[in-house]
């Protein structure tokens, strides 16, 4: 495959680039970052099996569009300044690859987290209507092989979420995606509420209250229907940030 410098620069790549790295600043500012880890990616409109990703090293609420880098599928650093963390590329390069997935955004952010550590191993779509958003869109993966350290494990991932555009990773964290940026981020931030709604609800001790598995996947479709919200939100934060 050539690569040229150009393509990095881009006026459509550019905007990708300033895209993901908002998104990235919005997760920290919601308080879904960790650290240095995890990371989001975002596939280029070209099928050439490239996509960007966030360099290792820096905290989520500190990149810019000039930190994001370009990888190839294999995990070669195309273009960028700044490194690759490896468990970023066996992870994202296999759900592109193998789940036709645009947008991947993985998380250890904690109330989603801290359900893929109970028996159900995810969120349940028919309580709260932000759970609802996501009725028939969720798988989980039970087994924890430790760190995602070769393409096997990335694979192995990606098989598990199938066609989902949720995949609940036991013992680990979450993989939320989408067909754009902005529809994905507003999917996992929800996504985060809904599971913080669930996390409280069981603290309480009382009884749950579910609805109807019918009810959940008509709130489902109505969101997923119309999608003006969720871009709103995105240049809200946009200005915000």
């Amino acid at each position: 495959m050539s690569i040229h410098a150009s393509d990095f620069d881009a006026p459509p790549v550019r905007r990708l680039r300033a895209d993901l790295a908002l998104a990235l600043r919005a997760a920290a500012f919601h308080g879904l970052a960790e650290g240095v880890c995890n990371h989001f990616s975002v596939e280029l409109p070209d099928a050439s099996g490239r996509f960007l990703l966030n360099p290792r090293g820096l905290m989520w609420s500190e990149v810019e569009a000039d930190d994001i880098v370009m990888v190839d599928s294999q995990g070669q650093r195309l273009a960028g300044r700044r490194e690759v963390e490896p468990t970023a590329m066996f992870i994202h390069a296999a759900i592109h690859r193998l789940c036709g997935q645009a947008c991947v955004m993985h998380t250890h952010m904690p109330h989603a987290t801290a359900l893929t550590l109970i028996d159900l191993r995810m969120l349940d779509t028919t309580l709260s209507q932000n759970a609802m958003r996501f009725h028939g869109r969720t798988a989980a993966d039970a087994h924890y092989n430790g760190l995602a350290l070769d393409a096997n494990e990335g694979e192995r991932i990606a098989r598990a979420m199938g066609d989902a555009d949720v995949v609940f990773l036991g013992n680990h964290g979450v993989v939320v995606c989408g067909a754009r940026i902005d529809h994905a981020y507003d999917d996992l931030y929800y996504l985060e509420r809904a599971c913080q709604a669930e996390v409280l609800a069981r603290a309480t001790g009382r009884p749950l209250a579910p609805a109807s598995a019918e009810l959940a996947a008509r709130v489902a479709a109505q969101t997923l229907g119309e999608r003006l919200q969720s871009e709103l939100f995105f240049e809200a934060l946009r200005r915000k940030l």
